[in-house]
């Protein structure tokens, strides 16, 4: 090689050695990456949190607890414990500790008459500043609201209800016997006839329940009474402006006496009716053969059949019919809770507003315990036909009237005429019994 080449390569060396290492400063050292901490997740804020609400109820232990449970994840959603409390002593409790100022935050009343008795004498909460009609009107029927409305004042929301309007049969034994469900009341006094000439009894009554002897044939006098009376009429007699011994109402107690007196009728008579405990008296229906075949008893009755007794197979139920639909049409007598406040705060007010939705009933209706009287509950959440089938028939009424007794002051509707049923059942003359409980009726 030439000298001239040889310095030529030597130069091109050096030139590619700068260019690599011009390169090499160009391009940087990668830098170290920092993670920065996540930002931490918006709270939700609970500006109610750690209080406490108290609701105090006549539900039996396992029916509190199935209350309880309705608010675990409301509590999640505010911070607010709610307490239920059960009491066998209801009643007396709750005007105890009213008269002493002393009412829990919340009270679930078994009796609205109890209820309206507590509102007249100023001890619950107005519920209309927080609860619009119009918002309720989203919730529930007006007629809901009118009964939790006492002398224009809001003062109870409703939690739950059942269907009185209901008659009981034995299934198998029933379509066995070439039976129908009748329609009319007519048809029932004749499917009754056609039973006894079958050799059958008809009907099993029992109204005896301790202290509350009677609850059970002032059921039928209520609906009897929405069957043959206009609802002004039932209205005026719920509130006293309409006499027990009133046409209208004596009516009533003669056509429910074409069953309860007639000796052919019913399970064991007059004394059957007396003494059989209201939650045995459906049993005789599952009996081989049976020893009745009808039996009127609300929806709740389902609770006192036997354990393995399945409806729709072992027994089923109808609409208890009407007597007069052409001016009457079909209604539904029911029976239910009432939510009042007895003291007031922002978190009883939450638990309140809390209480008027579907989520508020949600697993009780799952678990078969009621119906529900919220619009939006939907069909889907009670676990049987038969339940479902409650619904439909409150849904689908003509009319619907809360159970009377219980709208009346707690010394008729809870008193004499409980106890002015059983004095007639009893053989005690009706005009007598019926000038008895107008004598109760407390003064204005």
């Amino acid at each position: 090689m030439t000298k001239k080449y040889g310095w030529v390569i030597f130069t091109l060396m050096i030139v590619f050695t700068l260019i690599l290492a011009a390169c090499a400063q160009a391009t940087p050292e990668p830098e170290e990456v920092v993670e920065e901490p996540a930002a931490p997740a918006e709270e939700v804020e609970m500006p109610l949190a750690g209080e406490t609400v108290t609701i105090f109820t006549a539900a039996a232990d396992e029916q509190a607890a199935a209350f309880q449970a309705e608010f675990d994840d409301f509590t999640a959603e505010t911070g607010i414990e709610v307490v239920v409390e059960g009491s066998g002593d209801f009643e007396v409790l709750a005007t105890t500790r009213a008269e002493a100022g002393d009412l829990p935050d919340i009270i679930n009343f078994p009796q609205p008459g109890l209820m309206a008795d507590l509102a007249r004498d100023g001890y619950l909460i107005d519920l209309s500043p927080f609860l619009s009609n119009e918002y309720l009107l989203q919730q529930y029927d007006q007629s809901w609201i009118d009964q939790g409305t006492v002398d224009g004042t809001l003062v109870g929301i409703w939690h739950n209800a059942d269907v009185k309007s209901l008659v009981w049969y034995p299934k198998a034994a029933f379509d066995a016997a070439g039976y129908t469900v009748p329609e009319t009341w007519d048809e029932l006094l004749a499917l009754s006839d056609q039973i006894v000439a079958d050799g059958g009894v008809p009907w099993c009554i029992g109204m005896e329940s301790a202290s509350a002897t009677g609850w059970v044939g002032t059921d039928w006098i209520e609906d009897i009474m929405l069957r043959t009376n206009s609802l002004e009429s039932y209205d005026q007699w719920v509130s006293g402006e309409l006499d027990f011994a009133s046409p209208e109402v004596k009516s009533a107690w003669e056509t429910a006496a074409e069953v309860w007196l007639n000796p052919d009728y019913v399970f064991g008579g007059t004394t059957g009716i007396l003494t059989i405990a209201f939650g045995d008296s459906p049993l005789p229906l599952f009996e081989d053969p049976p020893g009745c075949f009808l039996h009127k008893q609300a929806s709740f009755v389902v609770n006192f059949f036997p354990e393995d007794a399945v409806v729709g197979e072992d027994v089923d139920y109808f609409y208890f019919p009407p007597i007069n639909e052409a001016d009457y049409g079909k209604p539904v007598l029911t029976s239910g809770s009432i939510l009042s406040m007895g003291q007031d705060s922002p978190a009883i007010r939450k638990v309140m507003e809390f209480l008027t939705t579907k989520e508020s009933v949600e697993y009780e209706v799952k678990q078969g315990l009621f119906v529900a009287p919220q619009k939006d509950v939907p069909l889907e959440w009670y676990p049987s036909a038969a339940l479902a089938g409650f619904a439909e028939i409150l849904a689908n009424a003509d009319s619907t009237r809360f159970d009377g007794g219980d709208l009346m002051p707690g010394a008729v509707g809870t008193g004499s005429f409980w106890t002015g049923v059983v004095d007639f059942v009893g053989g005690k003359d009706l005009d007598t019994v019926l000038q008895d409980i107008d004598n109760s009726w407390p003064a204005e």
